[in-house]
């Protein structure tokens, strides 16, 4: 409860702003070098649904009536949550819990967007707002946060792993080499949806919240990167197109998936496009293109909302001491089997 009645404050605070009359003729304030000024901490989080329930069919919107439901559903949700914190009482002299009281972080999870709720999904092409059919032997692989599911390296989904005979077998995330919603591209999840843009006359800085990536994006023409050169977050180039920051990037891994537990992204194209179409909003659209995953590009629309204040470092410590804990702890059960003894049941 204490996590609804936290969003339910934020949302409260921000959902006016983000919902500002976005017209037309909106001009960006200007940077000293006369480009649109996109320089902030900018928050991604959304309760849209990525792939559009089949019931909307090709409609993007959601029309008045549905909006006014889901407006209707959000007050009830947080008056719920703010009546309830209300009747909190925290008792040091309280037992014990005898179930499983969740993950530690669990209060800092975002499970809500800071604007209206318009669209009936965040992907826009294909027009059915679902993710297209993946090409003919792709590789498919899933992670989660239970048992390790069996599978063959490389890793390259980014929370679980496939067992634990070193740390190649764990996801990217547990070994701190990428965030799961750190991108690119920028996709709403858990917690930490947060980025910032940081520009002069010839760079774009694109730094992640998420273990705090920083992308440096040239604004002038350079040679491309050799092609086996490659980078974990691709190579970006940029340029402006009207009010717009383009960013093309490619050289990737092919070590991580390309979208939706699919593919690998060494062949993936990704062209994302920077708008601020309010004073607190930036229109953050995005494009995949990878012919070796797909059998047709994504284009998706996330919403950014402006935040006021700054992005703290994100330590991950889970590729620290957690997976030297992990890989320990695993060796110790080996050697406890190897003795005859029978291990406890763990989730």
């Amino acid at each position: 409860m204490k996590n609804q009645s936290l969003l339910g404050f934020v949302s409260f605070l921000l959902l006016g702003s983000a919902v500002l009359a976005q017209s037309g003729d909106y001009q960006a304030p200007r940077t000293e070098w006369g480009q649109p000024d996109l320089q902030g901490v900018w928050n991604f989080s959304s309760d849209v649904p990525m792939q559009r329930p089949q019931r909307f069919g090709d409609r993007q919107l959601l029309n008045e009536e549905e909006l006014e439901e889901r407006r209707a559903q959000v007050a009830a949700s947080r008056a719920a949550a703010d009546e309830a914190a209300a009747k909190l009482v925290l008792d040091p002299e309280a037992p014990e819990a005898t179930s499983n009281p969740g993950g530690y972080n669990d209060f800092w999870i975002e499970v809500a967007g800071l604007g209206d709720v318009v669209r009936t999904s965040h992907i826009i092409h294909p027009e059915n707002g679902r993710v297209p059919d993946a090409v003919e032997g792709a590789p498919r692989q899933f992670g989660g946060l239970g048992p390790d599911i069996p599978g063959e390296r490389p890793v390259r989904y980014v929370v679980g792993g496939i067992a634990k005979d070193g740390p190649e077998d764990r996801g990217l995330s547990e070994r701190c080499i990428v965030g799961f919603n750190s991108g690119p591209p920028f996709v709403p999840s858990l917690y930490n949806n947060n980025m910032q843009v940081i520009q002069n006359r010839d760079t774009a800085v694109i730094m992640t919240e998420m273990i705090h990536d920083a992308r440096i994006v040239p604004l002038v023409k350079r040679p491309a990167l050799h092609d086996h050169i490659r980078l974990w977050s691709g190579d970006s180039r940029g340029w402006w197109d009207g009010d717009t920051l383009v960013v093309e990037t490619r050289n990737f891994t092919g070590l991580r998936q390309t979208f939706a537990s699919t593919g690998t992204d060494y062949d993936m194209v990704l062209t994302e496009r920077f708008t601020r179409t309010a004073y607190d909003t930036v229109e953050y659209e995005f494009t995949i293109d990878d012919p070796s995953t797909f059998t047709d590009r994504i284009t998706a629309v996330v919403p950014m909302i402006k935040v006021a204040g700054q992005i703290y470092e994100y330590a991950c410590h889970e590729g620290n001491y957690g997976m030297m804990n992990t890989l320990r702890g695993a060796r110790v059960d080996e050697l406890r089997l190897a003795q005859g003894d029978d291990l406890p049941e763990r989730d």
